[in-house]
């Protein structure tokens, strides 16, 4: 929610803010000569309004800090707009009386009177492109964050309006109540506090908020652990004592302090370079093998009928659903032939894994070793969907027969390539292969990524474990 998230967005909003006057610089040195009272000669403009737009660009920051202009976006728009006046006009007034100081009588206060227009013109365009974007991005179904809450007090209710006001592209899924307590006029019950296991199996949610007095948490305690084993973040109030092995940061909703438990990776500048080098990756990926995607269609239609492609709805980050998209290795009638193979499946647990599967064409094989019926997956990474590494995308049926503790893996987006992909694939039993994707995701890092990115060159030549 705010905490860790907001701090990322403070980064990179102060990153905005710095090229916001680095962009009215040279704008108002342009219009300089344009501007009634302007007299900078324009071959020594540079050198004459340096330091002055350099020291402004450092006391804004200053004057920022001082005035909570950062702090202030998560009020209204016009509060953070006052803010943003206040704070600029300390820094044109500094940047006056130095000048004055300094007896500069080259400088023209048009241009600075220019420069602090532009700026503030920069600085109210990007506030309001930035709520543009998270209010589209809000209303984007997969882009959308969904989370429950614990309680339904007053407390639990004001958490509700705190969020509601402040978090946009976080909406509330429903309720999770105590026995015996009564909920809110209208309020969508997704089930009880002793039956969380089910409501996280049933209902996609990112975050789970419990929002009970003190001396009704330490109930709480199993149903926190239990979102600690299904890899969903939990929030508390600050003032209760943690439970579990989970990371916990420090954040806050609308100055309520809050703690927030999770297991999943959740460094966001670290998640946003990730997300950053799946979009990079896989646009080369694509634009670098499209020939060899395009034989590849080509040997597909003329060995079987067919589509070219396969399609299947698959599970991702916390339970969304999502369509894989592969190159076709089966006949047709794969599917409906599944049942009939069941009996020699060769891998344990509900997954169905099968050496010389009958179902597959004699191109599907070839494809199959190569692991070129994955290649087009970097469409679903373009999409959001997957992730160039990451655990491999279950089917749904395979997911209903998990074990409470293998739910975990989809706190996590899928990838096309993982540890298990490197580890031998189809030679690791079931139980293993989960418990390389947990250690995967309790030990991420941009590093390990790039190491398994690595490492699964070569599994892929020497098609070791593919079937």
């Amino acid at each position: 929610m705010v905490g860790d998230r907001a701090r990322g967005g403070d980064v990179l909003l102060r990153l905005a803010d710095f090229g916001a006057f680095c962009a009215a610089a040279p704008l108002a040195l342009a219009s300089a000569r344009l501007v009634p009272g302007a007299s900078a000669d324009p071959a020594n403009a540079f050198a004459l309004y340096s330091p002055p737009f350099t020291f402004s660009v450092l006391l804004w920051f200053a004057s920022a800090w001082l005035l909570g202009v950062y702090e202030a976006r998560a009020r209204s728009p016009w509060f953070e707009l006052a803010r943003i006046a206040q704070a600029l006009g300390v820094v044109a007034v500094a940047a006056a009386a130095i000048l004055f100081l300094a007896k500069e009588q080259g400088a023209s206060r048009a241009t600075l009177v220019t420069f602090f227009a532009i700026s503030w013109g920069f600085l109210v365009l990007i506030r309001f492109a930035i709520r543009a974007v998270l209010r589209a991005m809000g209303r984007t179904g997969r882009r959308a964050r969904y989370y429950a809450v614990v309680g339904t007090g007053r407390r639990a209710q004001q958490l509700v309006e705190a969020i509601r006001s402040h978090e946009w592209g976080l909406h509330l899924a429903g309720w999770v109540v105590e026995d015996g307590r009564s909920v809110p006029p209208g309020a969508r019950v997704l089930g009880s506090v002793g039956g969380m296991a089910r409501v996280l199996e049933e209902h996609v949610l990112d975050e789970v908020v419990f929002a009970v007095p003190r001396e009704r948490m330490p109930r709480m305690e199993e149903a926190i652990l239990t979102c600690e084993e299904l890899g969903v973040p939990v929030r508390l109030p600050l003032d209760v004592v943690s439970q579990g092995r989970t990371r916990m940061t420090i954040g806050e909703v609308a100055g309520v302090p809050m703690l927030r438990f999770s297991r999943a990776p959740s460094d966001h500048l670290a998640l946003a370079v990730k997300r950053a080098f799946d979009v990079v990756a896989s646009a080369l990926a694509l634009l670098v093998l499209a020939p060899l995607l395009a034989a590849t269609a080509i040997a597909i239609k003329l060995d079987s009928e067919g589509p070219v492609f396969f399609r299947q709805r698959r599970v991702g980050l916390n339970g969304r659903t999502f369509q894989i998209l592969k190159f076709r290795s089966m006949y047709v009638d794969a599917e409906a032939r599944l049942e009939e193979l069941r009996t020699r499946n060769e891998m344990s647990g509900p997954v169905f894994k099968m050496a010389n599967d009958p179902r597959v064409t004699r191109v599907g094989r070839v494809i199959r070793k190569t692991s070129l019926d994955e290649f087009p997956q970097f469409w679903n990474v373009l999409a959001g969907d997957m992730s160039v590494v990451g655990p491999r995308p279950p089917l749904p049926a395979e997911v209903r027969q998990y074990k409470q503790w293998q739910r975990r893996r989809l706190s996590v987006k899928p990838g096309i390539t993982c540890i298990w992909q490197v580890s031998g694939r189809s030679q690791i039993d079931f139980d293993r292969w989960m418990e390389l994707d947990l250690e995967y995701i309790d030990d991420w890092s941009l590093w390990r990524d790039l190491h398994i990115c690595l490492r699964t060159i070569p599994a892929v030549l020497t098609a070791r474990g593919a079937r």
